[in-house]
C-alpha cells in the first residue's frame, strides 16, 4: 500500500463476515474491564486485552454489533468507567477462496514471526478483479498454509504489480498487530529508487494529499479531497534529460511516489498512467533513448525496509539488489552520468 502500489491496511474490518452463516472461525470472549481502564475508549482497551487481533478488526466487530458492553451493543469510542462486562461473539474469515499455488519466492529473511520478500516486477500482491490467481498471496499460502489464519495472509503493505522490491509479511497475529501499528505510526522506513524524466535540480519534499482522480477512476491524483501524503526525495545521479532519485515514504497512499513525482513535473520512466512515457528518452543518444522508451514498467524499486522486530523490538533493516531490468537500464545510462 503502499504508496507505490496498493494501499496500506490500517485495519481489516472489511473482511469480517456479519452473519453466522459466513465462512469463518467463531470467536467468543467474555471480559471484565479493569478499574485501571476507566476513561479509555473501548476499542483501545480491547486491543490491549486481545493482543492476537488488530485494533482494526476489533473496531469492525464493534461496528458490526458483535461486541456488547453490559449486555448492549456499543460504539468503538465508548468511554469506560471500569467494571463493565464485555461479551464478544464474532467471526474471523477464512481464505478458502484463495488457493495455494507453488511459487518461487525470493525470501531475504525469515523467522517464526516475519517473512521479508523481494517481489519481482509483474507479480500482483493480492487477489482482486482480473487477478484472482497467480498472486503473491497464493504463493504465500503454498509456502506457509498457517498464514490463512491471518488477515490477508499476513500482508500488511503492498507494492504495485509493476514495482519491484521489498515487502514484509507477518506470520503470527501478534506480529500482524505490531506491523500494522508500526505502519500507522510511520515508524517503518521504506526507501525506493526511481528513474524520472527531466533534470531534478535538488532534493526536496512533496507534501500533497493523494486521492482518487476525479475523472480517470483507475488513477490517483493530488487533490484537496485526498489523504495526507508525504514523500522525501534526493538526487543520486543525473543523466541527459533524466534523474535517478532516492525516495523515502512517510505515508502509504496508493501510487504515492508515482503521483507525487508527476505532480512536480518528473514522472517515472515507463509510467504510462502518469505521463512517464511521453517524453522519456529526450536528450539521449538514439539507441539509449529507444531503450529508455522501451522500458515496460514504471522504473521504481523498493530497495530498503526498516522496522522493529515485533517480538524482540530490535531494529532491523534489509536491502534488496536492484531488479535486473532496472539495473540493466541504469548500466546503459552510466557512461552518460553528469556532474
Amino acid at each position: 500500500m503502499t504508496s507505490t502500489g496498493q494501499p496500506e491496511d490500517d485495519g481489516d474490518g472489511a473482511d469480517i463476515p456479519t452473519a453466522p452463516e459466513a465462512d469463518g472461525r467463531r470467536i467468543e470472549r467474555s471480559l471484565e474491564i479493569a478499574p485501571a481502564d476507566a476513561g479509555r475508549r473501548l476499542d483501545q482497551a480491547l486491543a490491549q486485552l486481545l493482543p492476537d487481533f488488530s485494533r482494526g478488526r476489533i473496531q469492525a466487530w464493534i461496528d458490526a454489533g458483535m461486541v456488547e458492553l453490559d449486555g448492549r451493543p456499543t460504539k468503538r469510542r465508548a468511554r469506560l468507567t471500569g467494571g463493565e462486562r464485555v461479551e464478544i461473539r464474532a467471526w474471523v474469515p477464512t481464505l478458502e477462496a484463495h488457493a495455494p499455488e507453488p511459487m518461487d519466492l525470493n525470501i531475504l529473511y525469515e523467522d517464526a514471526h516475519l517473512l521479508v520478500i523481494d517481489k519481482p516486477a509483474g507479480l500482483v500482491v493480492h487477489p482482486a478483479a482480473g487477478n484472482w490467481s497467480g498472486t503473491l498471496l497464493n504463493g504465500l499460502l503454498s509456502y506457509d498454509p498457517a498464514l490463512a489464519g491471518l488477515p490477508r495472509c499476513g500482508i500488511v503493505h503492498r507494492l504495485d504489480k509493476d514495482t519491484s522490491g521489498l515487502l514484509v509479511v507477518a506470520r503470527t497475529p501478534a506480529a500482524h498487530k505490531s506491523l500494522v501499528e508500526q505502519l500507522r505510526t510511520r515508524s517503518v522506513t521504506r526507501e525506493y529508487r526511481a528513474l524520472v524524466v527531466g533534470k531534478v535540480t535538488a532534493g526536496g519534499r512533496v507534501d500533497a494529499p493523494v486521492g482518487r482522480h476525479p475523472v480517470r477512476r483507475t488513477a490517483m491524483a493530488v487533490t484537496a479531497a485526498g489523504k495526507p501524503a508525504l514523500t522525501d526525495y534526493r538526487v543520486l545521479a543525473r543523466f541527459p534529460g533524466h534523474t535517478l532519485l532516492a525516495l523515502r515514504l512517510h505515508t502509504g497512499r496508493t501510487h504515492q511516489i508515482r503521483v507525487h513525482m508527476a505532480h512536480i513535473g518528473h514522472p517515472l520512466v515507463g509510467d504510462a498512467l502518469y505521463g512517464g512515457t511521453r517524453t522519456a528518452g529526450a536528450g539521449l543518444p538514439p539507441a539509449t533513448a529507444a531503450a529508455v522508451r522501451a522500458f515496460s514498467r514504471q522504473a521504481l524499486h523498493a530497495i530498503a525496509l526498516g522496522l522493529r522486530h515485533p517480538e524482540t523490538d530490535a531494529p532491523m533493516r534489509w536491502e534488496a539488489p536492484m531488479a535486473p531490468d532496472f539495473a540493466a537500464l541504469l548500466a546503459r545510462l552510466e557512461s552518460m552520468r553528469e556532474p
